[in-house]
């Protein structure tokens, strides 16, 4: 007997980009950045914690850059999940990597960190990877009988 050849049906690029989305990029990339050094900054206010000042970290929230850097990552995880429910994630980590060299930026002259050059020369390059992903579709939808999925919108 013959074997039938079942093909999958070509899927379909949706570029949906428009001015609310790219503000919701910018805020999962300011959100992340800036919340994560603000954290950085009041946990080194509070010290190192140790075993024996484990209770330190119940009180931490109570220091006022951790309390404006998890007010910061609240934003980012709220943006995040909306940006998750029109684009690929495939497409929003890369989209946000420039919070990378932010990171770097912020805790070089807010923290004073020493950043080594090893460290900016893979920031570079994780940034030049992006460039190849940027062009790219924000969402891949695979057709279904009834046609494109209703939550894909095509922009031009």
């Amino acid at each position: 007997m013959p074997e039938i050849e079942q093909s999958t049906p070509p899927r379909q690029h949706i570029h949906s980009m428009s001015v609310l989305r790219y503000f919701l990029l910018a805020l999962i990339v300011l959100g992340s950045t800036f919340g994560d050094v603000y954290l950085a900054k009041g946990m080194k206010q509070i010290g190192e914690i140790s075993p024996g000042r484990w209770h330190d970290l119940l009180f931490a929230p109570l220091n006022p850059h951790v309390a404006f850097g998890i007010v910061l990552l609240m934003i980012f995880y709220f943006s995040y999940l909306a940006s998750l429910s029109w684009a690929d994630l495939s497409y929003i980590m890369p989209a946000t990597t420039f919070g990378y060299v932010l990171t770097a930026l912020l805790a070089h002259f807010m923290l004073g960190e020493h950043v080594p050059l090893t460290r900016w020369i893979g920031i570079l390059m994780i940034t030049a990877g992006v460039g190849f992903i940027a062009g790219g579709p924000s969402l891949t939808v695979s057709p279904t009988p009834q046609g494109i999925s209703p939550r894909a919108e095509a922009h031009s």
